[in-house]
């Protein structure tokens, strides 16, 4: 693991909003973010999602309906997110969260692309329920 950027925010709360399947971060710096739980899943920092190398990523496939089961503090620098699928292998630096908040639009609007160039379309949240 990488050492944190003294210069970045760093959360101050993170509260889990399990029935809309959003996590709320406020940081240090007044930036409040709600990420959703799907999108934390497909961008875990985990080698399982993210391999061991450029262009080694595994697009995450039908997590639409994933939540948080548990938030685990990791020292004082990340966060271990339990998701419903299993996976818990990722940990969520303070930098990765921020950089996650702070790009959350790009990133999403990336992930959709993907899947639609891989031939998979979402499920929308209309049919969700």
């Amino acid at each position: 693991m990488s050492s944190l950027n003294p210069d970045s925010p760093r959360p101050i709360d993170i509260r889990l909003h399990q029935a809309s399947r959003l996590l709320e971060i406020k940081f240090d710096n007044n930036m409040e973010c709600m990420l959703s739980c799907e999108f934390l899943r497909v961008y875990s920092p985990s080698a399982e999602v993210r391999g061991h190398g450029a262009g080694q990523e595994t697009l995450q496939i039908g997590k639409e309906d994933v939540n948080i089961t548990a938030i685990e503090p990791v020292g004082n620098y990340a966060v271990k997110l339990v998701f419903s699928d299993g996976h818990d292998t990722g940990l969520f630096s303070w930098d990765y969260l921020y950089e996650l908040a702070n790009n959350y639009q790009a990133m999403w609007q990336d992930y959709v692309t993907k899947l639609e160039m891989a031939g998979h379309q979402r499920k929308s949240v209309e049919t969700q329920k």
